[in-house]
């Protein structure tokens, strides 16, 4: 499992330019169940993507289809963790 964590490297204001087409992209790998979890981060500059992917190459894969990523919008740092202990209920994203 994968934590994406964005941040913005354009002002707020670019980040809105792109903000519809970056959710069809965040829609995209939901619907492939790449994705678990993702918002924006409080003050918003950047974000966090829960990932589940085979590996870090894949991770990356699906980042470079991000239009913030492809608009050079914002930076992001792939995090690899283990979930050892988790809510019940959580077992299917695992």
């Amino acid at each position: 499992m994968y934590i994406i964590h964005v941040n913005y490297i354009k002002t707020i204001e670019e980040v809105e330019k792109y903000l519809v087409a970056h959710r069809s992209f965040l829609d995209k790998y939901y619907a492939t169940g790449n994705l678990i979890c993702s918002g924006p981060r409080n003050p918003r500059i950047g974000g966090i993507i829960i990932c589940k992917a085979n590996s870090r190459e894949e991770v990356w894969k699906i980042v470079h289809e991000d239009p913030f990523c492809i608009n050079k919008i914002a930076e992001y740092e792939v995090i690899e963790f283990n979930p050892i202990k988790y809510a019940k209920g959580f077992e299917p994203f695992i």
